[in-house]
């Protein structure tokens, strides 16, 4: 995909923007999105959006844990209908940190652009995100008040910022399309626990992908007693990256990881063949995923993500073949 580079987008509806920014923050939702049924698109990639506008407020590095905290409950006030989403986002813009990336803070800016277009969707789904978004700023919110920087105290405590920040998602998109889809709705039971585990599974992902970046800003998602069992103490990272006991615990990591994709392929063979966008989307977020944990159990050394980053060659063959085993289980 080539380069996103930001352009003058007044002329554009509020759906028009937010298809276009969207190809900004996220090449791979940008690419996923589409997969959904028409009626589900818009909703679900507003709803991603929000929870990008979350994100950029936990990850700056400058900005004051009582700003990330009022800022972050005025996003879900907005979402409420209260206060107002261009006064919000002036304030916010003039306190984030200046390595944001451009097409963060250009969605920022047009917040009520995005904001109109969440009023317009049905009541039903305008809850679902709300929801979804007043958990996940309340569960970062609590991790940036106790900010790991020796790493989390354990796997439950790993599974528990999962969960607040990916697992939620994963309920969320269970619950709009349940309401969306009947055949769906049937099995909804079933479907939401997987949808926790599918999340955590994309989360650990990212987490092991990214250790060496959180490490960069003093962070570390890793959990200490998954390393203690093989006598590392993550607050010597990452001094202890090339030692071999170190590795054991990420590859440790990755079984667990994978254990939860398969979950997330659980989830997907229980949705009706018939829904192959739905299907497709889910199939595209677990080929990538599985690809990555592949490429870190290769190199558990890695020093940086680029060492373990999918080609894109690769990349295509998972839409091609995704494509073809998601018509059928």
């Amino acid at each position: 995909m080539k380069r996103f580079l930001l352009q003058d987008s007044t002329s554009y509806t509020d759906s028009e923007y937010q298809d276009y920014i969207l190809q900004g923050v996220s090449r791979t939702f940008a690419l996923t999105i589409p997969q959904l049924p028409k009626q589900l698109e818009a909703v679900v990639g507003n709803a991603y959006l929000w929870c990008r506008i979350a994100d950029t407020i936990e990850d700056d590095p400058h900005l004051a844990l009582a700003l990330k905290v009022s800022f972050s409950d005025q996003l879900t006030q907005l979402l409420a209908g209260h206060g107002s989403a261009d006064d919000w986002a002036c304030e916010l813009l003039s306190q984030l940190d200046g390595n944001t990336a451009a097409a963060e803070l250009d969605l920022i800016a047009n917040s009520q652009r995005m904001l109109r277009l969440f009023l317009s969707f049905k009541p039903s789904q305008q809850a679902i995100i709300q929801q979804c978004v007043a958990t996940m700023v309340q569960g970062m919110m609590h991790y940036q008040s106790h900010q790991p920087h020796a790493g989390l105290a354990n796997l439950p405590a790993l599974n528990d910022y999962c969960y607040h920040v990916a697992g939620i998602v994963g309920e969320m998109l269970t619950l709009l399309y349940c309401d969306y889809c009947s055949k769906v709705r049937q099995h909804q039971d079933s479907l939401m626990p997987l949808a926790v585990s599918f999340g955590q599974g994309l989360q650990m992902t990212n987490i092991l992908k990214d250790i060496w970046q959180d490490q960069s800003r003093g962070i570390c998602w890793l959990p200490q007693d998954v390393f203690s069992g093989h006598n590392i103490e993550l607050k010597n990272l990452p001094s202890q990256r090339t030692e071999v006991a170190f590795q054991q615990g990420v590859i440790e990591l990755v079984a667990i990881a994978h254990t939860h994709l398969q979950d997330a392929m659980r989830y997907t063979l229980m949705l009706p063949s018939s829904e192959q966008g739905y299907r497709n989307f889910c199939l595209w977020a677990i080929g990538m995923a599985m690809l990555t944990l592949k490429n870190i159990h290769r190199r558990p050394d890695f020093e940086q993500s680029s060492q373990i980053k999918i080609s894109r060659n690769k990349v295509k063959i998972i839409f091609v073949v995704t494509r073809i085993i998601g018509r059928s289980n």
